[in-house]
């Protein structure tokens, strides 16, 4: 999945949701860690409406369009805490969760939205899920 997305996705308080979000992940990752595990952990009390898989395809796609206005990194870890930060913004709820793949080589580290219960939300996933889940927030 390309970490830059051209395509405008999303309803308009979504995609100000997908901007607001990405700000916010950005300034919190300039931070301590555990300043922005206690943030997201935060904002995941403030969601409590379901989201649907095509609602967080949507906020994913437009975190990533976002992220094409920032000079700087917007990789992962950025659009996936954007996004989670975003649902929170919009009232719904994602896990942010961060992992590894081991095989096939090299390894790579990489960081996910996740619905609950349904799996990784914006990511490639039909040639399998190789990732393992360090830590889920």
């Amino acid at each position: 999945m390309e970490a830059y997305s051209t395509t405008r996705a999303g309803t308009f308080p979504e995609r100000c949701a997908a901007a607001a979000g990405l700000a916010l992940a950005l300034v919190l990752l300039r931070l301590p860690f555990r300043f922005t595990v206690r943030a997201v952990r935060l904002a995941r009390r403030v969601g409590c409406r379901r989201l649907t898989a095509a609602q967080a395809d949507a906020l994913i796609t437009a975190v990533r369009h976002a992220g094409r206005w920032w000079p700087g990194r917007a990789a992962c870890m950025e659009t996936s805490l954007g996004a989670v930060l975003a649902a929170a913004l919009l009232g719904r709820r994602l896990n942010w969760c961060l992992g590894v793949r081991f095989s096939p080589p090299p390894v790579e580290y990489h960081a996910w939205a996740e619905l609950p219960g349904h799996g990784p939300v914006g990511e490639y996933t039909e040639a399998g899920w190789h990732h393992h889940t360090a830590l889920t927030i």
